[in-house]
């Protein structure tokens, strides 16, 4: 009997993200609870994300009774989510008592396992979290966003989990979110972190799969000592979502490794979402197949989705190679960041900006933020010419401490502001819900007595709602000038340009 690796089962949180813009109701996956909760898995990740903002935007459903729904029906299960560390799961910084109350809220309600990450792996805003998740006794999981750039190296992916074991993390993930990760430095990184920290740190490898040569990357991952990987039932998954947990369990026979899931179960979970996902067609990723072209353009699979419905909107599509080719040198003029929630969306937008309107001349305050620091620190220098330009956008200085060190206490605030709208049932998750999403809160808080509604086809009938990117453009009519309405995270930038 050779080693066993254990899994990380994602359908009910990031297959259906990637590949069905998060629209799954929990009515259609309520039902297999049963059989994921028995088939074997170390932990099944469920909420954060995608999901809180899909629910209340689109689903009319409580996120929280959500988790508390899957803690009930997965009894024996480590429940896992997501966390965008001092971002939570809106798309600002939050100041550091609500940071530890949306931990302890969380833990409360049924979450066991906090997967924290930075969108610049910046540690600074990671530790706070990770914190929180150990006063309250759940697993603290501290998360190293694997990106390729002339800086990056395997040293500095290993130096990172070593400062996130120094803080007090429980295991140690790497999260590949656009499938860069290929065999060799998977290999690599994992061997040098059982190195550098010690054989009993637990390693956890997250791929995607668009690419296409990452299922091998999850091999060599385990040959280099990976603890835990995370795949996606078959039915849910390849395209922009991730590899299947059934070819995992047979890629591993015959090789010293093992996983402790049950086939038969499995099959049960494939053959539920394989009837489940037609429902949800409406939602489809356009991406399918491999798309080896993520290595050069370091575009995540999602990313690319979004920029171009962006620029089909405006009757714009041919000028998505030109976009193509500007993300990498915005990514570069801000230092190299990872392209993940929300430095994806914010640099993606600005190369959109800059295609259609030229270089800067139209800038984002999000991406002005980018620039002069109030996202975090990054591992390239920054264009000092766009921080100029940022600088004059923003009328305000760049800043070098971590960025929630500038905020102050703001939960008795968002606690009145919430307490004022109908709906608010008095509770702190409700407060935590408006301090997420304040411009969609409302609506929810209010609608929420209606009940949560399916937007997947049912009987052949048409889908109670047509999809939308949560990042994407309210198509305008042609007409000079041309109005883009193009959103990051909760803001929309109405952006009028005249054709010369």
């Amino acid at each position: 009997m050779g080693r066993t690796v254990d899994v990380t089962e994602l359908v009910l949180r990031d297959g259906h993200q990637s590949l069905l813009a998060t629209r799954m109701a929990l009515e259609d996956m309520a039902p297999i609870c049963e059989e994921i909760d028995a088939a074997g898995y170390w932990s099944v990740e469920c909420w954060g994300g995608a999901t809180f903002d899909s629910c209340i935007r689109y689903l009319n459903e409580d996120p929280w009774e959500r988790l508390r729904t899957f803690r009930r029906l997965m009894p024996n299960s480590r429940l896992q989510m997501l966390l965008r560390g001092q971002n939570l799961l809106g798309y600002r910084h939050y100041e550091d008592t609500v940071v530890d109350r949306f931990v302890e809220k969380s833990a409360e309600n049924g979450m066991d396992v906090f997967r924290v990450f930075d969108a610049l792996n910046d540690v600074r805003n990671i530790k706070r979290a990770l914190e929180a998740v150990k006063r309250t006794g759940k697993h603290a999981q501290g998360t190293v966003c694997y990106t390729v750039s002339p800086l990056h190296s395997v040293s500095d992916f290993v130096d990172m989990a070593q400062r996130l074991v120094e803080m007090g993390a429980d295991s140690i993930c790497i999260k590949d979110m656009a499938a860069l990760l290929k065999p060799q430095p998977a290999y690599d990184i994992v061997k040098g972190i059982k190195e550098r920290c010690g054989a009993e740190t637990r390693v956890h490898v997250h791929v995607h799969s668009t690419t296409g040569v990452t299922l091998v990357s999850l091999m060599k991952a385990i040959e280099a000592g990976a603890d835990v990987v995370d795949t996606s039932i078959s039915s849910l998954s390849l395209g922009p979502g991730h590899n299947p947990t059934e070819s995992l369990v047979e890629m591993l026979e015959g090789t010293g490794f093992q996983t402790s899931l049950d086939k038969s179960r499995l099959l049960k979970i494939k053959e539920h979402f394989a009837q489940v996902r037609p429902k949800y067609s409406a939602f489809e990723s356009n991406i399918v197949g491999v798309e080896t072209e993520i290595f050069d353009s370091q575009i995540p699979g999602g990313m690319i989705s979004n920029m171009e419905s962006q620029l089909k909107a405006q009757d714009a599509g041919d000028k998505l190679k030109d976009v193509y080719a500007e993300v990498p040198r915005v990514r570069r003029d801000a230092g190299y960041p990872p392209l993940v929630t929300p430095s994806s969306q914010i640099v993606g937008t600005q190369a959109v900006f800059n295609v259609l309107m030229g270089e800067y001349k139209v800038m984002t305050g999000e991406f002005a933020d980018l620039m002069l620091g109030y996202y975090g620190e990054t591992l390239g220098e920054r264009n000092p010419d766009v921080i100029a330009q940022a600088i004059e956008h923003a009328k305000k200085n760049p800043i070098t401490c971590r960025p929630a060190d500038l905020l102050t206490s703001e939960w008795d605030e968002l606690r009145d502001r919430a307490a004022a709208l109908a709906g608010f049932d008095g509770t702190d998750e409700d407060v935590l819900t408006y301090a997420m999403f304040p411009q969609v809160a409302p609506t929810f808080l209010k609608s929420r007595p209606e009940g949560p509604k399916n937007v997947g086809t049912s009987a052949g009938k048409p889908a109670s709602a047509v999809p939308h990117s949560k990042n994407g453009v309210v198509k305008e009519p042609v007409q000079s000038p041309v109005v883009y309405d193009i959103t990051v995270g909760e803001k929309t930038h109405h952006v009028t340009v005249t054709p010369a």
